[in-house]
């Protein structure tokens, strides 16, 4: 058994410190309370509990009466990935959308905006920007919430997002090192891997990660990804490898110098859940360099917290973790939360104490500027009333089913009327059966196709196919990769599916 240089309080103190879980509600449970108490300093939030600005201001105040320097995390990247709005969609398009305009002073301004919102409400860490090169157009868990596909491109583009974001004070995380963009797997389902040489890694999926750190960034979140170039066996997450000897070592001896917060992606996910277990994993993960475990996407509960506050402790007294390892990652956690306060305002501040001026429209004017207008001939604006057809694909994990999307609603809006139908692919019908359920719902109404990443879905291509040659007058709208040729009598890529993209195509389709 170890021989504990501290007292036992202080390495359960320092075991709480690293774990930032989630929990159910929009008011914190007292079981939180209680655990902030005796040493838990973060939390993350999921759009679980998120019902408006004012109730997520009134729900972070609490937990600061409770711990003044707590660590308030979220998952808001903007676009696809909202938990700020979820039940309403994003005012900001995502990183696909931004890096399709080139614009690194517009990057900069929409995450300053962003952050100026999450500072409002209470929250000082930010899991984001997506950091990933999305090298793989067939990749089903990055894809629009890349820069893109280019490393120089998203590289730029992150140094802003991260100098934007923090310039509001809200700390920002790079993720998900050492890079989810050429996968084929979605991590929450099982472990990706990417066969990359260790020359490729550092020409592309590297590049972002050090403009990211050259830029300032506070943390980085590692992937559950497994490189045989740096780890045979381990994923990234739990890669000694991978976190100390990359991330953490100096570039004299090949690493990206980092010295901030290193935080895991969530620790339920298949990847390491179904493979080490929550408990396993999160030592191996606090031992190979990481310093906060993410958990609380799906497992919500104070017992979660106490089997991991648990099993770090049993770790340490059984010699497997080393105490000092502990204590430095407890020691990373504490920093960053210094930095938010020296960042941001004091709690109760009023907005404009911040000193970030609103900028309430940039999400809007980047959503426009990354339409691409394909137009196949003479195109009449809407003048009547039509039919949305939308082709809808099983959401992902990370992006998940609850948030509206498409522009159904703003056309709507902009053309009173307009009706909405929901295709998928739901495995009875066929694709002849569909398209004439769409042509009876839509009748002698121009139709508007709505669709996302339509080259990874058979069935969707199928359908489009079959209903341009019904209706060759049909707008189609890709909402989510533009990697299959335009077609449609108009056809728009809006490089995103948040609600600001949807209202930017409408008023396209309207002429407005």
């Amino acid at each position: 058994m170890t021989t504990l240089l501290h007292p036992a309080d202080t390495l359960t103190r320092d075991a709480l410190t690293v774990l930032q879980p989630g929990f159910t509600g929009t008011s914190a449970p007292d079981w939180l309370l209680r655990r902030l108490g005796e040493g838990l300093a973060s939390v993350g939030l999921f759009g679980r509990n998120v019902a408006s600005p004012e109730q997520l201001a009134a729900l972070t105040a609490q937990l600061r009466a409770e711990r003044e320097d707590i660590l308030v995390a979220i998952d808001e990247e903007g676009g696809d990935v909202t938990r700020l709005e979820v039940r309403g969609g994003s005012s900001f398009p995502g990183n696909l959308a931004l890096g399709a305009v080139d614009d690194t002073r517009l990057t900069h301004d929409v995450a300053r905006e962003l952050g100026r919102r999450l500072a409002e409400c209470g929250v000082n860490l930010n899991w984001a920007p997506s950091a990933d090169v999305n090298s793989n157009p067939s990749n089903p868990v990055i894809g629009v919430r890349s820069f893109g596909a280019d490393p120089q491109l998203v590289a730029r583009h992150t140094a802003a997002y991260v100098e934007g974001l923090q310039s509001a004070g809200v700390a920002a995380c790079a993720k998900h090192f050492p890079g989810h963009g050429d996968t084929a797997v979605d991590s929450h389902h099982d472990v990706p891997r990417i066969a990359a040489g260790l020359r490729t890694l550092q020409e592309r999926e590297l590049v972002p990660f050090r403009a990211a750190i050259a830029a300032g960034t506070k943390a980085v979140m590692s992937a559950h990804i497994l490189l045989p170039a740096l780890d045979g066996t381990l994923p990234a997450t739990l890669s000694r490898n991978v976190l100390t000897g990359l991330l953490r070592a100096p570039a004299s001896e090949g690493g990206l110098g980092f010295d901030g917060l290193i935080v895991t992606d969530g620790m339920e996910m298949q990847a390491i859940s179904a493979t080490y277990g929550i408990e396993r994993g999160s030592v191996l993960a606090i031992a190979a360099g990481a310093d906060a475990i993410c958990v609380g996407g799906g497992l919500a509960d104070e017992a979660t917290v106490l089997r991991l506050r648990d099993a770090l402790v049993r770790a340490v007294r059984d010699g497997e973790l080393s105490e000092k390892r502990l204590a430095d990652a407890a020691a990373r956690v504490r920093a960053l939360a210094r930095w938010t306060r020296s960042a941001g305002a004091a709690p109760g501040a009023l907005p404009g104490e911040r000193g970030v001026a609103p900028a309430p429209e940039a999400g809007l004017v980047a959503a426009r500027r990354a339409l691409r207008i394909t137009r196949n001939g003479p195109y009449e604006p809407l003048t009547a009333p039509a039919y949305v057809a939308a082709f809808t694909p099983v959401a992902n994990i990370a992006v998940g089913d609850e948030t509206p999307w498409g522009v159904a609603a703003e056309l709507a809006r902009l053309v009173p009327g307009t009706e909405t139908g929901t295709y998928g692919n739901n495995g009875t019908a066929g694709t002849a059966a569909r398209i004439a359920e769409v042509l009876r719902a839509a009748g002698e109404r121009r139709i508007v196709a709505v669709v996302r990443d339509a080259h990874r879905h058979a069935w969707m291509t199928d359908a489009l196919d079959a209903l341009l040659d019904a209706r060759p007058d049909t707008v189609v709208v890709e909402m989510g990769l533009p990697q299959a040729p335009p077609r449609g009598a108009l056809h728009i890529a809006t490089h995103g599916a948040a609600r600001v993209c949807g209202r930017a195509a409408a008023e396209v389709i309207a002429g407005d």
